[in-house]
């Protein structure tokens, strides 16, 4: 079995201040298409921003995360049960999941044990879930050629090989169950200069080039980035593409 590749609870503070968050309509569909909204098991919660959106169309929802840092720093809701245990090995009673969902992070899991315990834990005709995104992008050219840059050439060989499947839309992943056809969710963010620049340090590569280097990459762009950026009061529209794959067993 491969270890659990923890890339994030070093800055599990970060991460959970600077992450932009889902799409509502996600899961608005997502509790439509599942059997009942009785129970719903989100995996490799991380700080609990999926889990916490579910919570507002199930009963009750796990959320597990092989990292304690990441858990503790999770939202608390009176339906929520929080748990530090791996997505591959959860605690969950068999068939009882009406919905299984990975935000971002199915791409960290040893797949054939994760399949095996997802498909262990729904129920009869319960719907499997997993997301992820990308790089972003402003749509402006100058802003977008700095966040290019630090995502290609100063950050690009220190995103972990894993990333290659959240480059390609989930779409090379193994994925045993029989899919729907999902619509299509638009992913974006409103933010001023200072929440982006939050989010590029939340880059996991990110915190591996400083590792290796002892020196901040989006530091090294922020410059270039603020010119571009213009007033930093300013609040502009950030969009990623947005991957979702659906099945159900």
């Amino acid at each position: 079995m491969t270890g659990f590749k923890d890339h994030f609870s070093g800055h599990a503070n970060i991460y959970r201040e600077a992450r932009p968050t889902y799409p509502a309509e996600l899961f608005v569909w997502l509790a439509e298409q599942a059997p009942d909204t009785a129970l719903a098991w989100d995996c490799g919660c991380g700080n609990g921003q999926a889990t916490v959106a579910l919570a507002e169309h199930f009963a009750h929802v796990v959320g597990t995360d092989p990292s304690a840092n990441q858990i503790a720093g999770a939202e608390a809701r009176a339906n929520i049960a929080y748990r530090v245990e791996p997505a591959e090995h959860s605690t969950l009673v068999g068939a009882s999941a009406s919905l299984v969902t990975v935000a971002q992070a199915l791409h960290w899991f040893d797949f054939a044990p994760f399949y095996a315990e997802a498909w262990r834990v729904l129920k009869p005709g319960g719907v499997f879930a997993a997301w992820s995104y990308a790089a972003c992008e402003v749509g402006d050219t100058a802003i977008d050629k700095v966040i290019d840059r630090l995502y290609v050439d100063l950050t690009g060989p220190y995103w972990p090989p894993e990333r290659a499947y959240v480059d390609a839309g989930y779409r090379t992943l193994p994925f045993p169950f029989a899919e729907i056809a999902a619509p299509s969710f638009p992913m974006v963010a409103r933010w001023n200069v200072e929440q982006l620049l939050g989010y590029l340090r939340s880059w996991s590569a990110t915190q591996r080039y400083i590792k290796a280097h002892g020196e901040d990459p989006v530091g090294i762009v922020e410059p270039d980035l603020r010119a571009a950026w213009g007033d930093p009061a300013r609040a502009r529209d950030v969009q990623w593409t947005f991957h979702l794959r659906v099945g159900k067993v």
